[in-house]
């Protein structure tokens, strides 16, 4: 059976700022990897860390947009493997950005775990993906402030 993740998270930020931490390459590089991302249908992107061999993972997560609807929808296909391009998960990753009063709420979906070779994989994401969005909430915060929190 496929596993979903499925997150929701609450930022008093405008929608159009919360955007930009998923859309600027330089801003996801502070909450989530390094990339090359470019907010272009069809484009293909990577995002970057440390391998795993214990995941079959060559440390690179290959990715193309799929979608962009400006400061409401985005996204992007999410493979990864051991390398020499075999893939072993191939998952997709969607936001939705909704303004209330106070803010932006933010949903995340991100499925395609259908093989149990990617039941480490979903286990890691579904509690690294909470932690990124603490991260987002923390880099929020401080650009508010003006502080940097170390």
């Amino acid at each position: 059976m496929a596993k979903i993740i499925r997150h929701q998270f609450f930022y008093s930020h405008p929608q159009e700022t919360v955007w930009e931490y998923l859309t600027k390459p330089e801003l996801m590089e502070q909450w989530l990897m390094k990339n090359d991302f470019q907010p272009i249908i069809g484009q293909d992107f990577q995002f970057r860390t440390n391998p795993i061999p214990g995941l079959n993972f060559d440390g690179i997560f290959y990715c193309k947009v799929l979608e962009i609807v400006p400061f409401s929808r985005l996204s992007y296909s999410w493979k990864s493997g051991p390398g020499e391009g075999k893939i072993t998960l191939d998952s997709i990753v969607i936001w939705e950005l909704k303004p209330t009063d106070k803010g932006t709420e933010v949903f995340l979906e991100h499925s395609g775990f259908a093989k149990k070779e990617n039941l480490d994989f979903y286990n890691g994401l579904y509690t690294g993906w909470l932690e990124k969005f603490d991260k987002i909430k923390n880099l929020l915060d401080a650009a508010e402030h003006g502080t940097i929190n170390a």
